[in-house]
């Protein structure tokens, strides 16, 4: 199936990406998941907090416009080319503790750096307007030759987007990351329990928030 982007740009599947795995909660959880990519592991985790209650986050549906189909028969239908209506947003959003959490999921092969080619401005765009109503805004990246995983701020990526915007580096240094974004340890099951790193973020930002009336 031919897919392509709204200006028409044919549309290039990740290979890698592979259906995530239902699990059964009674079955042994192994470390074979280490072959997965980060989508998988996010949906694992999302499935975990949903069946356990804990939040409700689902990965964003894409709305593509079927524009040809053939049928090969009566009862079968082949779509053979389709468009995104828009561009996309981010990844994944949902409710925790009463907070809205919306994120791009993100990987990367470098070992020194997040390039910002990775991020589209709509993105930036939308995750701006997620914090200018009091949602968390972030993306989660992993450093595939490294296997750790970080939740990285908006206000980490504006600070960069606007550096590049400027002439500056087109990256986020690795040392960066380390330092101003939040780690996630990988841990047995759910791989990436990444909302008490979340939970993390929301109190540095509230702590921020605080300092600042503090100086005002």
């Amino acid at each position: 199936m031919t897919i392509r982007y709204p200006n028409g740009k044919l549309y290039t599947p990740n290979p890698t990406v592979q259906n995530v795995e239902k699990k059964d909660d009674n079955k042994e959880i192994s470390f074979s998941n280490r072959g997965k990519t980060l989508e998988d592991e996010i949906n694992e985790a999302n499935d975990y907090y949903i069946k356990r209650r804990l939040a409700i986050i689902h990965k964003k549906p894409v709305p593509v416009q079927i524009v040809k189909v053939e049928y090969p028969s009566r009862s079968a239908a082949v779509i053979r080319e389709a468009y995104f209506r828009t561009p996309s947003t981010t990844d994944y959003n949902g409710v925790w503790k009463g907070q809205y959490i919306d994120f791009d999921a993100k990987e990367t092969a470098s070992k020194t750096s997040f390039p910002l080619k990775n991020i589209h401005l709509h993105q930036m765009t939308h995750m701006q307007q997620v914090s200018e109503q009091n949602g968390v805004a972030f993306i989660i990246v992993r450093f595939s030759a490294f296997e750790r995983y970080f939740i990285v701020p908006y206000e980490v990526l504006q600070k960069a987007w606007q550096a590049m915007e400027n002439g500056e580096r087109k990256s986020i240094p690795f040392s960066t990351i380390e330092r101003e974004a939040f780690e996630i340890p990988t841990s047995y099951y759910p791989r990436i329990d990444y909302l008490p790193i979340v939970q993390q973020l929301i109190e540095a930002k509230s702590h921020g928030s605080e300092s600042e009336e503090i100086v005002e």
